[in-house]
This record gives structure tokens, C-alpha cells and sequence, in this order.
């Protein structure tokens, strides 16, 4: 299968049916499931009756996949998937990044690697106008992955979740990245040779 998008490190490719024991496998790691439901195990069942069928799923305004299987690109090795996914299945303007890495991809920076090039994506080639990501206020991790490639604090809230997980007390964050923001930047980072940047 051809993929999405190719970085320095990573290769991004449409999920298939043969994906579910890579997909069990990353949310049953507790430590890769802390900041989403606490760490408890993963359903087999469940990846592959409702997981799997929302990242196949093509959204009409943009004619992609809201999320890709995040492989190395030398090894093949499944580390994980990202999302770059619009909020309104009509309407490509407003996207959410995310991305959920095996341990062993974290602190290599692969969630950035990953993020910044499908934001650049979004917003040369998808008709993307703002870039949207979420995560727990405790995530330090995760809030430092997002603004790496220029995403901002935007705003804290709590959520009305069904169960609380260690943390959610503190509530959520929301980050943003506006395309003129971004277009601001890449300016900028043509003003300079690619070594200096």
C-alpha cells in the first residue's frame, strides 16, 4: 500500500484489516493508555468491531483518512498512528492532530517528526485553516509534542467524562495552530538556509 506521507524517519500509511494485533498491542501497554482511560486493558474485540472501523474511515471533504499507521521507515517496525482528522466530515477548515506512539518511539522525536509533517500537509495541500489538539493537563509530554511544531495554548476546560483517571481533576488543555500563523513561519524559515533551521 502506497504510503500518505514520508518523513526523514517515518513512513504514514492507511491502516488495514491486518493492523489489529499492532493496535492491541499499543493500547495495552498501561503506560501508552495513562492520559487516555487510565491504562486499563485493551478489548481485542473492541480494536477490531469499532477501533479499527473509525481509522479506515474516509472523510468526504478532503477524500483521506483522518488517521495513518506510523511505521519506520527502515525497520517497518509499527510504532504507533497519527491523526490529522477533520471535526466536520464536510468541512476540512478546522482538523484535530493526535497521535498515540509505542514506547519505543518515545523521546526520539517521533511524535514531532510525525505532527509537523502532517500539519504541513494539512495546510499546503488539505484546504486545512486550523489545526486543533487536546490532551490532559498533567500530560507534560504530550503538551511539549504539540507545541514543537508551532501549536499554542489556547485554552484549559474540563470535560464531562463517564470515568475519572488520575489527573483529570487538573482538566484538559486545547492547543491551536491557525494557517496564517503557519504561513508566517514558513516565511521565516526561507529566509534561511535549510542547515540553520
Amino acid at each position: 500500500m502506497h504510503p500518505f506521507l514520508q518523513t526523514d524517519r517515518l513512513l504514514l500509511r492507511p491502516f488495514t484489516d491486518t493492523d489489529v494485533d499492532d493496535l492491541f498491542a499499543l493500547d495495552n501497554d498501561p503506560e501508552v493508555m495513562r492520559f487516555i482511560n487510565g491504562g486499563k486493558p485493551a478489548d481485542r474485540e473492541a480494536i477490531r468491531t469499532r477501533t479499527l472501523p473509525r481509522l479506515l474511515h474516509v472523510h468526504p471533504c478532503s477524500g483521506t483518512r483522518g488517521f495513518w499507521a506510523a511505521q519506520e521507515k527502515t525497520t517497518g517496525t509499527f510504532l504507533g498512528w497519527f491523526e490529522l482528522r477533520p471535526l466536520d466530515d464536510h468541512d476540512p477548515a478546522v482538523v484535530e492532530l493526535g497521535y498515540r506512539l509505542n514506547r519505543s518511539a518515545w523521546g526520539r522525536g517521533c511524535a514531532t517528526e510525525g505532527s509537523r509533517a502532517l500539519i504541513d500537509k494539512g495546510f499546503a495541500d488539505l484546504g486545512v485553516e486550523r489545526v486543533t489538539a487536546n490532551t490532559m493537563a498533567v500530560n507534560t509530554g504530550s503538551r511539549r509534542v504539540m507545541e514543537k511544531p508551532g501549536l499554542s495554548f489556547l485554552r484549559s476546560y474540563f470535560g464531562d467524562w463517564p470515568e475519572s483517571i488520575p489527573g483529570s481533576e487538573h482538566g484538559e488543555v486545547e492547543y491551536e495552530l491557525l494557517k496564517e500563523t503557519w504561513e508566517a513561519r514558513e516565511v521565516g524559515r526561507s529566509d534561511f538556509p535549510r542547515s540553520q533551521l
